[in-house]
């Protein structure tokens, strides 16, 4: 899959592979309910307080496709975290500015 940048989509390299991010409604729900407001979070990441913690949920909560948590935080470790910066980044301004 390609990440379609008018729909709010990133893509990340996990192992290696890319794997799709799409906020979708139902996704930034699921990510709220366990991280709280979500415009709280985007504030903490501007302010560089966001926790690694709290990035793999939001990213982990955006996957396309199923993967599992444990193993998908562990890969995004592992792939360095300024590699996920730029997927962040999008999913962060989609939060704040919707399409």
């Amino acid at each position: 899959m390609i990440a379609n940048p008018v729909r709010g989509e990133a893509e990340l390299i996990i192992n290696g592979q890319p794997v799709l991010l799409r906020p979708s409604f139902a996704a930034l729900v699921a990510a709220e309910a366990e991280l709280g407001p979500l415009f709280a979070l985007c504030e903490r990441a501007a302010t560089g307080q966001l926790t690694l913690a709290e990035m793999a949920a939001l990213l982990w909560h955006c996957l396309a496709q199923p993967m599992e948590r444990g193993a998908f935080a562990e890969a995004l470790v592992a792939g360095g975290l300024a590699n996920a910066a730029p997927a962040l980044r999008v999913l962060l301004g989609q939060i704040l500015a919707g399409t």
